[in-house]
């Protein structure tokens, strides 16, 4: 296994983002998550976004994904502060352009928002909840180095229950 990050570049996430959030809204990127979101849910996601980005206390950051060295801007992909079974944790998640999937560009990105949530340093461990039937997102999940705890059930969004593999990286 490389921990080669080089492939990508994560910038954080922006004003100028909102672009790319509608891009990665599509149906096809959205089926494992309930769905494209309204315009208005949209609106406030970019807003949580660019004020986590904003935080330098250590809760979490948003990310475009930059895919080098092409300098295309391909996804998204975070850490934010989270309580999973009482205990204070970040969890991730990410998603890439159709153009862009299966290129190895989600698992070079999640090397890095490791790094980035290691050196944030507020908490020990990075979970993913990845659908227990999305083979792709778990497929990262296992590259990186994650473990498996089992599947859990989850609720996303709000609402909306689903079946997902609970992911535990630590930091």
């Amino acid at each position: 296994m490389t921990d080669d990050t080089s492939r990508v570049r994560l910038d954080r996430w922006s004003e100028g983002d909102a672009g790319l959030l509608r891009a990665l809204n599509a149906p096809e990127l959205t089926g494992h998550l309930g769905g494209p979101e309204t315009e208005e849910q949209l609106v406030r996601r970019h807003r949580r976004y660019v004020d986590l980005s904003a935080d330098d206390t250590g809760a979490g950051r948003m990310f475009r994904i930059v895919l080098l060295p092409e300098e295309a801007v391909v996804g998204s992909i975070g850490f934010w502060a989270q309580t999973w079974d009482g205990e204070p944790v970040y969890e991730t998640g990410w998603a890439v352009l159709p153009g862009f999937q299966g290129r190895g560009v989600a698992t070079s990105a999640t090397r890095a928002v490791i790094a980035e949530a290691r050196a944030a340093g507020l908490h020990r461990r990075l979970h993913a909840f990845p659908s227990a039937d999305n083979a792709a997102s778990n497929a990262v999940c296992r590259k990186v180095g994650f473990e498996l705890l089992g599947e859990r059930d989850f609720e996303y969004p709000p609402g909306r229950p689903m079946r997902c593999n609970d992911w535990r990286y630590d930091l």
